[in-house]
């Protein structure tokens, strides 16, 4: 490969990013408008018998339903600021960086659409929609939706520029 080409293989433009960014909030808000139309709040859908369920939950907490019982009134203003405020780093340090590696771009883009979608959903609904149930017997993972498999997959892309960097 010519260098040239070898440096666009290895780096990924703001442009890909925001689209990859705004795939994610799309592809996000359009699941959860179709089981929030779909699905009645608590209901259970079998998918594959004993392993996947797709199911209709609000999630009133952070990530993994902590501080989901939280009784304080200021529970969804604190999460919202939070999360506009780890946006904002996010987004600064993406724009920031003039090349980034296609690993932290994408990365950074799947974060970026995955918790803009839920922070819609937080400042829209008070609460954040969840609709996919994986389990093993007793063992029920927490019910999470498109944008938190986006941030989880964007944090691995991140962890392997940071591991397998140059």
């Amino acid at each position: 490969m010519t260098e040239a080409l070898t440096a666009r293989v290895k780096h990924i433009s703001r442009i890909m990013s925001v689209c990859i960014a705004l795939l994610v909030f799309a592809g996000d808000q359009m699941s959860k408008a179709m089981v929030v139309r779909s699905i009645p709040e608590h209901a259970i859908i079998p998918i594959i018998p004993h392993f996947f369920n797709l199911t209709h939950v609000k999630n009133a907490g952070a990530a993994f339903g902590i501080f989901s019982d939280a009784p304080s009134p200021l529970k969804t203003a604190i999460l919202i600021v939070v999360s506009v405020a780890l946006l904002v780093t996010v987004f600064a340090f993406a724009w920031q960086s003039r090349r980034l590696h296609w690993e932290a771009g994408v990365g950074l883009a799947l974060i970026l659409g995955g918790a803009f979608s839920n922070l819609v959903d937080r400042i829209r609904l008070g609460r954040v929609v969840d609709f996919l149930d994986f389990y093993i017997r007793g063992y029920h993972w927490y019910t999470f939706n498109l944008a938190d498999s986006a941030i989880v997959v964007g944090a691995i892309f991140l962890i392997l520029q940071v591991v397998f960097a140059d």
